[in-house]
């Protein structure tokens, strides 16, 4: 087993819990035979792509055991404190103990999902200890199957659960380093094995998956030195799409079209939020505006909370083909306007027309991918802010969010105040919230806390 022998002071990082080692880092890597240290003479070990290596500081103290690729500037990514090796068996105790995470235990367990009815992300790479790997699962019905059988619109879970029986499931996979795309097939392995057994005694199995799809396709596998690649891994995938239900409402999802794993799961809490405004409203005639909409997901909500009026804005067509088909399913096609545009083009030329809504929802892409990145960012995310803050009428919501992680949450509040500020506007923040549960934020790694999406109130 090869050794990586950090500079001095760089194990204080890792001690509070950030699982990475980035390669200014390094000092020397050692073989087996402990020979390498560039200060003896001797040509330095060579780490391999893909390998596992012990990481220790400068004193040589142990730190964890890695999953390695000296191509990447994340030279190794710990995944364990102890010497613990890799085989089938440590995929399937780490999956089944990430998902156990996320099911109720006892009273009072909000935070908790029931797996058997709910879609949920079962691993969030590094904060579940298996870096670079994501799994989420989708639990429903072929969208043909639903259609044939529903008639009455809306519908509710219970509703097609009654006509259709219990839900299927299908997976979409990410293998995002090297080590985890080198170990595919054991990990696929591991997956559907896991789910076809109990958890736990007395606990009936989740259920193998009747597809799994990788979706490989995010930029971070560049980095690693790896192809994009996505399509179907197993099983297969309904014609057409599938059906999901988020807080008992029905979403279609594509999920070899759709971005990312097929549908934004760490937004779900966000989007209840967001409609239980809107209904705490009461009789107020709301017209709201989600810039950025993707397929509706912050669109619906509003709409089924009662909503006259809900504008829709995304660059993507099929984004807003999708959506306009959500709105039918869910009995709200009346009250929806879908817009194809740019939300930088889209604002101010609202604001020309004055337009004004009584909720906001902003909810890009990433605009900073790395911290080199952040300044721009910041201006961009500024520059829809407040555009969108002189677009509320008095009273209005804004809800707003940043995905990238470079954004820490204080960074993301003063840029809220400065765009509040040059608008002229007065606000109130009314909750602050983050990725849903089923995304854990692991301590000491504060790329696990990614998502900020901030709740505030137009006083004037």
């Amino acid at each position: 087993m090869k050794r990586i022998i950090l500079k001095p002071g760089e194990e204080r990082r890792i001690l509070l819990g950030h699982p990475w080692v980035f390669d200014n880092e390094i000092a020397a890597v050692l073989d087996s035979q402990g020979v390498g240290l560039k200060s003896a003479g001797v040509k330095p070990a060579v780490l391999v792509p893909g390998e596992i290596a012990d990481v220790e500081s400068s004193d040589k103290k142990y730190l964890g055991r890695a999953f390695v690729n000296p191509n990447s500037k994340i030279t190794a990514r710990i995944y364990s404190p102890s010497k613990e090796g890799v085989d089938k068996g440590f995929f399937k105790h780490r999956i089944r103990a990430a998902i156990l995470r996320r099911m109720p235990a006892g009273q009072g367990n909000q935070n908790k999902y029931d797996l058997t009815s709910e879609s949920a992300r079962l691993v969030f790479a590094e904060a579940d200890f298996l870096p670079a790997l994501i799994i989420d699962r989708y639990a429903g019905w072929p969208l043909e199957k639903v259609e044939a059988v529903i008639k009455n619109r809306p519908f509710a879970f219970n509703e097609t659960e009654q006509a259709l029986g219990p839900p299927a499931s299908w997976i979409a996979v990410q293998f995002l380093c090297w080590a985890a795309d080198e170990r595919r097939e054991m990990i696929l392995d591991a997956l559907e094995e896991t789910l076809a057994a109990p958890l736990d005694p007395g606990m009936e199995a989740l259920g193998k998956p009747a597809g799994i799809i990788e979706k490989s396709g995010s930029k971070v596998r560049e980095l690693e030195g790896l192809p994009l690649r996505e399509g179907i891994a197993r099983g297969t995938l309904p014609r057409g799409g599938i059906v999901i239900f988020e807080n008992n409402l029905p979403f279609i999802l594509n999920l070899e079209e759709g971005q990312k794993t097929g549908h934004f799961l760490d937004q779900k809490e966000n989007r209840r939020l967001a409609s239980v405004y809107l209904g705490d409203a009461g009789g107020r005639d709301y017209t709201v505006l989600d810039a950025c909409c993707y397929t509706g997901g912050f669109a619906l909500h509003a709409a089924r909370a009662g909503a006259r009026a809900v504008t829709c804005v995304d660059v993507s067509a099929s984004a807003l083909e999708t959506l306009e088909k959500n709105a039918e399913l869910n009995g709200v096609s009346q009250v929806i306007k879908t817009v194809k545009a740019d939300v930088f083009e889209y604002l101010p030329l609202a604001d020309r027309r004055k337009e004004h809504f009584d909720m906001i929802i902003l909810d890009p892409p990433a605009f900073a991918k790395s911290k080199s990145s952040l300044d721009d960012a910041v201006r961009g995310y500024k520059e829809i802010n407040l555009r969108a803050i002189s677009l509320l009428n008095p009273g209005g919501i804004l809800v707003t969010c940043s995905c990238s992680q470079a954004m820490d949450e204080t960074r993301f509040k003063r840029m809220i105040t400065e765009a509040a500020a040059d608008a002229g506007r007065r606000l109130a923040q009314l909750d602050f919230r983050f990725q849903a549960p089923d995304h854990p934020v692991l301590v000491g790694y504060d790329e696990s806390l990614y998502l900020k999406c901030g709740f505030y109130r137009a006083l004037d």
